[in-house]
């Protein structure tokens, strides 16, 4: 597993050099990445399901209002024995079989997910689609400098932004711009990934994620 080297911009977009990061997260091979697509697949999928409310409900034929006299009495008629209009065959009736309330996340342990995320960044450094920029922004926050930051890396393609907590300037600044999905490096994930062209760490965003990731292992050894 080779070193990874990662491209470095200024405010302009102009090079800066690399910068280095871990083989583990950054380096897996295609091969690798080819043999686990399954695993990013069921991460994305159970993401999906676990930010869907499942509050959807219907009403049956108990819960809606009227309906409690027979329509009409049960023989001699002609028609067809009835013994309710909020029966199901009635418009404006109960639903059969409906959605009801529930839940629809599904058990995805904590390797699994941090697996599939390696995996997804490893496959976007290989196509050479992470960048580490500086963005440029100091005391006040600007969407014109963070967009003439961006606009060199990432050509407008819908791009994951990488901060850490303590850029609160850089996530005001490239907030509203349309083409990006800004999140803290705390809550990189699967599925942002997955669904970005590029992906773009601020410096600090950069270390504070290879910090969270690398440091629990030194503390095991």
């Amino acid at each position: 597993m080779a070193q990874v080297t990662l491209k470095v911009t200024d405010a302009k977009g102009k090079s800066k050099g690399t910068i280095d990061a871990p083989a583990e997260i950054f380096g897996l091979s295609h091969e690798e990445i080819e043999a686990h697509v399954p695993l990013i697949h069921q991460v994305v999928i159970a993401q999906l399901a676990a930010a869907r409310q499942g509050t959807h409900a219907v009403k049956t034929r108990g819960m809606v209002s009227g309906g409690g006299k027979k329509p009409w009495k049960q023989k001699g008629t002609g028609r067809a024995r009835q013994g309710s209009i909020r029966a199901p065959q009635w418009v404006h009736g109960g639903v059969v079989h409906g959605p009801v309330p529930r839940k629809y996340d599904q058990r995805t342990p904590k390797k699994m997910k941090a697996a599939a995320l390696r995996y997804i960044l490893s496959d976007r450094a290989n196509a050479d689609r992470i960048a580490v920029v500086d963005l440029g922004i100091k005391d006040a926050p600007s969407t014109k400098a963070a967009v003439a930051a961006l606009t060199p890396v990432t050509e407008n393609k819908f791009t994951t932004v990488v901060l850490s907590r303590d850029n609160i300037n850089e996530w005001l600044s490239v907030r509203n711009i349309p083409t990006v999905h800004v999140l803290f490096a705390d809550q990189l994930n699967t599925y942002d990934v997955v669904t970005a062209q590029y992906v773009v760490f601020s410096k600090e965003g950069f270390d504070a994620f290879i910090a969270a990731k690398t440091e629990p292992k030194a503390k095991e050894d």
